[in-house]
């Protein structure tokens, strides 16, 4: 443009700035009391093998992950109850799971909602991605980008990749062990975990020297299937372990009560006599009785003493069954207040002499 034609009037280049820079914030300070949001990040790198499926008889859909980085379930494992299950990855493009989730929604079909969203990223060859709707369609993309070993297998009820593996053992395991599964009745979560368990157990992730984590999400239609409303009803984060996926095992069969989870037994020793002579002593066991039987018959954790144990703690203000705490549960602190009550009631070297036999060391 000639220079006679670049010349504007001081008051409007003015006006004009001030516009400018209040749009778009610049010189603006922030409001008082908030902190400036963080610059944009760019997509996070997630190599990692995964699982995504839908149970047909439940409805359920959910997703289970593993990888050598930190906190992994914030970024790859995407589920809607009633819709389906994505798995975003590689270059994790998240607003894949949304985006995807929302077309299975409308009614399009897995195949097409991919290849939509895929068309429309510059970026696809760095991705990797897997859908399935509850209604079994399924769709897979491995960007030419991602690094080897990378691939996908498939089923009538799941989609499982990966990226930066050992091999294609990987996924071939993950996918014939969750195909073993079917029918068996067990709970999809119970299965996507299993799966998972495969395909560590058949190397996993390529990488060694880094942070680990793993991830389960599953939601679930069903009236009362989830406490949340979005249906969401199992959400297991392992954001960092040594040993993720046992640590995902564990916490699954923990939080279920899946049996077997821990030893039980009813307790018996020594330490079950002398909690009997210290509620003895302070009445709260077999208080209309002066001595208690023979020590032999003393051994066993049995329901009368739980009900002395669950009277103490009452007594003391203690929690009970009636707050949640486990019926007979004796900890340290119940144990201080037993012999700080003993002591009190000047029993303590009676006591003492009672139990001295009980306690003595002979190995």
């Amino acid at each position: 443009m000639p220079p006679s034609r670049r010349t504007s009037h001081p008051a409007l280049t003015g006006l004009l700035l001030a516009l400018v820079v209040l749009g778009t914030g610049i010189g603006s300070p922030p409001v008082a009391g908030q902190t400036p949001p963080p610059a944009a990040l760019e997509d996070p790198l997630f190599h990692t093998f995964s699982i995504a499926a839908v149970d047909f008889e439940t409805g359920e859909s959910g997703v289970a992950v593993t990888t050598r980085v930190a906190c992994v379930g914030n970024a790859v494992p995407w589920v809607r109850a009633g819709v389906g299950a994505v798995a975003t990855q590689a270059w994790t493009r998240m607003a894949y799971g949304p985006e995807l989730l929302d077309l299975l929604e409308e009614g399009i079909s897995a195949e097409e909602a991919l290849r939509m969203r895929i068309e429309a990223d510059e970026d696809r060859e760095r991705r990797q991605v897997g859908v399935i709707g509850v209604d079994g369609s399924t769709a897979q993309f491995t960007g030419e980008g991602t690094t080897a070993w990378a691939g996908h297998r498939a089923g009538e009820d799941f989609v499982a990749q990966g990226n930066l593996l050992v091999g294609h053992e990987v996924v071939d395991e993950v996918a014939r062990v969750f195909e073993a599964s079917r029918g068996s009745g067990r709970h999809l979560a119970d299965r996507l975990v299993e799966a998972l368990e495969s395909g560590q157990a058949a190397g996993g992730d390529a990488r060694a020297g880094r942070l680990q984590s793993a991830a389960l999400l599953v939601a679930d239609p069903r009236e009362g299937g989830a406490l949340r409303d979005d249906g969401i009803s199992t959400n297991l984060n392992v954001c960092e372990h040594p040993t993720p996926v046992a640590e995902l095992r564990r916490q699954y069969d923990a939080v279920s009560g899946t049996l077997g989870f821990r030893e039980l037994q009813l307790p018996e020793g020594n330490d079950v006599i002398q909690l009997r002579i210290l509620l003895h002593a302070l009445g709260h066991y077999r208080a209309d009785e002066p001595e208690l039987p023979p020590v032999a018959e003393l051994r066993r954790y049995d329901a009368a003493l739980v009900e002395a144990v669950d009277g103490f703690r009452e007594a003391q203000g203690l929690s009970t069954p009636r707050m949640g705490t486990p019926p007979g549960w004796v900890d340290r602190e119940m144990v201080d207040l037993l012999w700080t009550h003993v002591e009190r009631a000047g029993l303590t070297r009676e006591v003492r002499e009672r139990i001295r036999n009980l306690t003595a060391i002979r190995r």
